[in-house]
C-alpha cells in the first residue's frame, strides 16, 4: 500500500491534534510534521517534500496565501489543500489562483477533510459543500475584476505608484489609470487607502519582513 505523506500547518495545537487523528485514522495517510507557522511550514515541505499539505490561511506571522506560492516553489510536486475558518470570497479564487488544489472550510463535517486530501491526491480540484453550494453572485465584488484590475488592485493597494504600476506590468500609464478608475469603481473604493484597507482585510497583502 502506497503511504502519502502529509504536513499540518495550524497555529493552534488543539486543531491540528483533531486533523492528525482524523487523518491517521486513514491506513495510507500519515503526517510527517505539524506546523505553527510559515517559517515552521517552509522548513518542513523543503525537508519532507511531502505529497500534500493541509494549510491554514491566518498564521501568526502573516497570511497563508502568499505562502501557498511560496510552498509551490520550494516542492512543485506537492498539493495543497486548505482549511479555513473564511468561506468567502476572495479567499478562495485567491488560494486557488495561488495554486492550492482544494479548500475546505473548517465549518463542514471532519469527513469532508478526508474526501478533499483524496480527490486532490487523485489530481482533481477539490471545494467542501458548503462553498459548492453558494450561488454565483454570492460572490465578493473583488470577483468581478479582470485578470488585469486585479493586478492593477494588488500593485496599487502595496504602494506601488501608478507610474511604477505602469512599469512593473509594461503598459503605459495612461492604461493603469483606466484601469484604476474601472476597479475603483468595481470595489466602491475613493482612493488608493481605500484599496490598502481592502486587501488588508481580506489577507491579500505580502507579510512585512
Amino acid at each position: 500500500m502506497d503511504m502519502y505523506s502529509i504536513v499540518l500547518v495550524d497555529d493552534h495545537a488543539i486543531v491540528r491534534e483533531g486533523f492528525k487523528r482524523l487523518i491517521e485514522m486513514e491506513p495510507d495517510l500519515e503526517v510527517v510534521a505539524e506546523c505553527r507557522c510559515a517559517d515552521d511550514a517552509v522548513e518542513a515541505v523543503n525537508q519532507r517534500h511531502p505529497d500534500l499539505v493541509a494549510l491554514d490561511l491566518s498564521l501568526p506571522d502573516g497570511s497563508g496565501l502568499p505562502l501557498i506560492e511560496h510552498l509551490r516553489s520550494v516542492s512543485p510536486q506537492t498539493r495543497i489543500v486548505v482549511l479555513s475558518m473564511h468561506n468567502g470570497e476572495p479567499y478562495v479564487s485567491e488560494a486557488l489562483r495561488r495554486g492550492a488544489s482544494g479548500y475546505v472550510t473548517k465549518g463542514v463535517a471532519p469527513e469532508e477533510l478526508v474526501a478533499g486530501l483524496r480527490a486532490v491526491m487523485a489530481g482533481e480540484c477539490y471545494l467542501s459543500s458548503d462553498l459548492r453550494q453558494r450561488p454565483s453572485d454570492a460572490l465578493d465584488p473583488l470577483s468581478r475584476l479582470t485578470v488585469r484590475e486585479r493586478e492593477v488592485f494588488l500593485l496599487l493597494a502595496a504602494g506601488r505608484a501608478p507610474k511604477q504600476v505602469a512599469a512593473e506590468l509594461g503598459v503605459g500609464q495612461k492604461t493603469i489609470y483606466i484601469h484604476r478608475a474601472s476597479l475603483m469603481g468595481k470595489l466602491g473604493a475613493g482612493s488608493e487607502l481605500d484599496l490598502y484597507r481592502i486587501a488588508a482585510a481580506r489577507g491579500l497583502l505580502p507579510a512585512r519582513q
